[in-house]
């Protein structure tokens, strides 16, 4: 007869890995073509990334230098607007044109422009109200 092994039952505490250089500079490419499809200016690209407009720029045509801890949340959060936006509506076009839309939510302002507050909360703060949208968490 087999005998049954123990297992490990104890919940273990997650602690996810940080975005590696590699994986930012993915995350930037795709959301330079999000702000392209978004109808996003490179001014307010550099606003929501909180990088200066000529970074900005030189990013975009391929020399991505190294992003810092707070530019690869910006992107996460980026990311998971995209995502979220991607789950909501079935047709891509209508989650591209909802950045630009008035929400009740933000009391009549778009999620663009509630992120255009330059914060990596106001950030959060889209993805979250999306993310609560699509039943995630």
């Amino acid at each position: 007869m087999t005998s049954l092994l123990p297992i490990e039952t104890a919940p273990r505490k997650f602690t996810p890995a940080p975005a590696t250089d590699d994986e930012a500079a993915a995350m930037f490419r795709a959301a330079a073509n999000m702000f392209r499809l978004w109808g996003v200016t490179d001014e307010e690209a550099a606003t929501l990334l909180d990088l200066p407009i000529r970074t900005y720029r030189r990013w975009k045509a391929g020399k991505i230098g190294r992003i810092d801890r707070d530019g690869k949340a910006r992107l996460s959060n980026l990311m998971g607007i995209h995502k979220a936006l991607r789950v909501i509506f079935r047709e891509a076009q209508r989650g591209y044109a909802w950045i630009k839309a008035p929400n009740a939510a933000f009391g009549g302002r778009s999620g663009l422009e509630v992120m255009l507050g330059g914060e990596l909360t106001d950030l959060m703060r889209v993805r979250r109200y999306l993310d609560a949208e699509r039943g995630g968490w």
